[in-house]
């Protein structure tokens, strides 16, 4: 069942995607029109529109980026490693 999900979807990914976009910029609009943002604040930088998503964007970016590093300096080996 999950499979012929994934063909389904798969076969639509342009609609899939703009699917998303559509979503995400309709969060983005809620968060920044309808959310009250100024008595649950506790920085300056929790007043701007958007800036959890933009704070979560950055460290999603940047664990990605450590996770890579990490891997390549000595987490991920070669193939015959266990061999010798």
């Amino acid at each position: 069942m999950i499979v012929k999900l994934i063909d389904f979807l798969y076969n639509r990914l342009k609609l899939v995607i703009r699917l998303g976009l559509v979503v995400l910029v309709l969060v983005v609009l809620w968060d920044v029109l309808l959310l009250d943002k100024e008595g649950y604040a506790y920085t300056a930088a929790e007043k701007l529109p958007g800036f959890w998503s933009i704070f979560g964007f950055i460290a999603c970016v940047l664990i990605i980026l450590v996770s890579k590093l990490f891997g390549r300096l000595g987490i991920m080996t070669r193939e015959d490693y266990y061999d010798e």
